[in-house]
């Protein structure tokens, strides 16, 4: 990506264009290249903003879904945003359920693609093995309906932070992390305008993970996209992109009206 990381106190992140403030939060293996699409798409008319979520950065004991929230509540607050778009991939969609469940009065709106919180499958059947590139390879490409989209780039990237002994530590404690945090007793609480974004094949959160989070947020829509799997604003860029500016722009419609 062309675009610039900033930094602020301790935290690192991406910021183009201005508006209303779109915040973007990756997954457990994401990065600022899963939103690249999106950027483009939205920095004209909003002011998108993707921070860097310290996955191993965190101490052991911090390294937690409710770390990464407190990470993310501190971040808005320093930078003053408000009538917030809130956007998550996968674990980054956990922690923006958790951050409006606990601050609910700067958000505007939430979006969810492929989010935890309910269930997820995570790295599939077992937790990733270090060195051994061709398991790293299978669990990346099982992200997208087509394969191919694991680029050997991509590959490489999630292969170097398996292959360190204590990433690998704290990937395990953000998966068992996300597990415990179960938030379904809870998602009748959020009041914001929801957007459910959906690979039908998405096999780490399987469609009906998409039409719980449907029956359990009252104000909420869902899409369904085929030929996708967990990442669709990667993998069906321009249909995600699609949705979500009718979503935001009716937003917008119906504030102008009742102005």
């Amino acid at each position: 990506m062309k675009y610039q990381i900033k930094q602020l106190d301790k935290f690192k992140y991406l910021e183009e264009g201005e508006g209303e403030p779109l915040v973007l939060l990756h997954g457990l293996f994401g990065a600022l290249s899963n939103f690249e699409h999106l950027v483009n798409y939205f920095s004209p008319n909003y002011k998108v903003i993707v921070p860097l979520l310290p996955l191993f950065e965190l101490d052991i004991f911090h390294t937690t879904v409710s770390g990464l929230e407190k990470h993310v509540q501190k971040f808005i607050e320093l930078k003053g945003y408000d009538n917030i778009h809130l956007l998550g991939n996968s674990l980054g969609g956990h922690v923006a359920l958790m951050h409006v469940l606990k601050h609910p009065e700067r958000i505007k709106s939430l979006i969810l693609t492929g989010s935890s919180g309910l269930f997820e499958n995570g790295m599939g059947d077992s937790y990733p093995k270090r060195g051994d590139y061709e398991f790293i390879k299978r669990k990346t490409q099982v992200t997208f309906y087509d394969p191919e989209m694991a680029t050997k780039e991509l590959v490489d990237e999630v292969f170097e932070i398996t292959n360190n002994r204590l990433t690998v530590i704290k990937i395990i404690a953000l998966a068992k992390s996300a597990i415990r945090s179960n938030l379904g007793e809870e998602l009748n609480q959020i009041k914001q305008p929801t957007l459910l974004i959906w690979g039908n094949n998405d096999t780490i959160t399987p469609p009906f993970v998409g039409k719980e989070f449907n029956r359990l947020i009252l104000n909420s829509e869902l899409y369904f996209i085929d030929k996708c799997g967990h990442a669709p604003m990667m993998e069906v860029p321009e249909e995600f992109n699609e949705i979500l500016n009718r979503f935001l722009t009716k937003l917008r419609q119906q504030v102008a009206t009742l102005a």
